[in-house]
């Protein structure tokens, strides 16, 4: 794997890591060899490592969505993606650049972000499997309120996986964290299914019971019944256990890739202003979206634009990103849920989808320049009450890459506004009517970042 060195000038990460298999310059390039120094061997081997420690971790099938923390250049996650899993890879912004940089650039899911006081922007059970390799993590401190955190977001029966090996020769310091993390994570129910080496798996329970057999004076509590663990936007860290649903809702999901089809059971806790069932709404979006990408796809040559990294700005039930996948365009999504809107993201990741809230009147946690092509349906004719229009197309040319697509699907009567504003960022727009025709109430446009 390459990327352009001109790209992600950093030759820091080449001087500081250089000789222990991370990252190297060819001449105009960097090369991954596809280890790094948390797997000296390989990452290849050290997945085959982990499948044959518990055999129930079936990557691809049952494992589909999986955090990275602190995971380097992400070879975690480039070498998942070739066993059928999507990877999200988090690290805060990085003395050398950041490693999230190289992520992207590799094409990776990845974004900045940082366990500290508030909770990550991402739902309850949303991921298969958690992993943190030396990801510097302390999971004990402060009553373990991080690992907290981590539990919140770990899907009910899923995977956290701890690989902490001694540095320098601090063997008695790790020993010391291995205790700690042993008993914290005794308390918190995780059963340790196998621990090889400086490896170690745990798997979250399935369903509320050992917290409600602990004795009482067990720390930590539960968290109160009126604390929604989907509320993530600026919300502080709590030193509690989520509970899980008691109707199983979160921890049914069936394997890949029928999730993504399957109207999730969580689906039905969305707060939405729906007059018929969730489940029609939920066909309804995908045989809606289906019939628009497709229509994208063949008109626009998308899988030759040599796509990646996208965006859906305002991505509903993940609807947009299924039918890239159904229509197989090589791509991964970042199914962005606007603050403004209804919670869904819960069903975004039970689809085996990957995705975040986030509030388009603020900046995006990413690079700039680091996706090929932007999607926004509805987005802009929300979010003028909010915000001014012309920020949100601002933070949208900054994190597209030279040469990379917006396509905008809105009301008729902000039309004109857009494209006014993207002639004036040096975009190159072009209005067209959809399938409706000249009358209808909505148009896209869409438009090219000339390089």
């Amino acid at each position: 794997m390459k990327v352009w060195f001109s790209n992600v000038p950093h030759a820091g990460l080449v001087e500081d890591r250089g000789g222990k298999n991370w990252i190297s310059i060819k001449e105009d390039k960097f090369i991954f060899p596809g280890g790094g120094t948390q797997f000296i061997h390989g990452a290849d081997r050290y997945l085959n490592q982990i499948s044959q420690m518990v055999s129930e971790i079936s990557f691809g099938h049952h494992i589909r969505v999986a955090l990275d923390i602190g995971g380097g250049v992400a070879s975690f996650g480039a070498f998942l993606l070739q066993r059928n899993v999507t990877t999200l890879s988090i690290a805060p912004r990085d003395v050398h650049g950041s490693q999230i940089q190289f992520a992207l650039e590799r094409g990776v899911p990845a974004m900045v972000a940082v366990f500290a006081t508030r909770r990550l922007l991402y739902p309850s059970q949303a991921f298969d499997l958690i992993h943190c390799s030396n990801c510097g993590i302390n999971w004990t401190r402060d009553d373990g309120i991080l690992l907290l955190e981590a539990n919140r977001m770990l899907r009910a029966g899923g995977y956290f996986i701890w690989a902490a090996k001694p540095v320098d020769k601090h063997e008695d310091n790790l020993q010391e964290q291995w205790k700690e993390m042993g008993d914290l994570t005794t308390r918190i129910c995780w059963e340790l299914v196998k621990k090889e080496g400086y490896i170690a798996i745990w798997r979250k329970p399935l369903n509320n019971s050992c917290y409600l057999n602990r004795d009482a004076k067990v720390l930590p509590p539960l968290c109160d019944l009126d604390d929604n663990s989907d509320n993530v936007w600026y919300t502080n860290l709590r030193t509690c256990i989520t509970p899980l649903p008691g109707n199983g809702y979160g921890s049914n999901v069936s394997a890949w890739p029928e999730r993504l089809h399957y109207p999730p059971e969580r689906l039905q806790t969305i707060d939405m202003d729906a007059h018929i069932s969730r489940k029609e709404i939920f066909r309804a979006e995908s045989k809606y979206l289906n019939a628009i990408i497709e229509n994208y796809v063949r008109a626009y040559h998308w899988k030759d634009m040599k796509l990646r990294n996208v965006m859906d700005m305002r991505a509903g039930l993940g609807g947009f990103a299924a039918a890239l996948h159904d229509l197989q365009v090589d791509c991964w999504v970042m199914n962005v849920v606007p603050v403004s809107g209804f919670n869904t993201l819960p069903v975004i990741y039970d689809r085996g989808l990957i995705g975040v809230m986030h509030d388009w009147c603020e900046p995006f946690d990413t690079y700039p320049r680091t996706y090929d092509l932007l999607h926004a349906a509805g987005l802009f004719s929300v979010e003028k009450k909010r915000c001014n229009i012309s920020t949100i197309m601002l933070e949208m040319d900054r994190i597209l890459r030279p040469g990379g697509r917006v396509y905008i699907q809105d009301s008729v009567t902000i039309m004109g506004e857009l494209e006014e504003i993207a002639k004036e960022m040096g975009w190159v727009p072009a209005l067209h009517e959809t399938s409706e025709g000249p009358h209808a109430s909505w148009k896209v446009l869409i438009s090219e970042k000339r390089m």
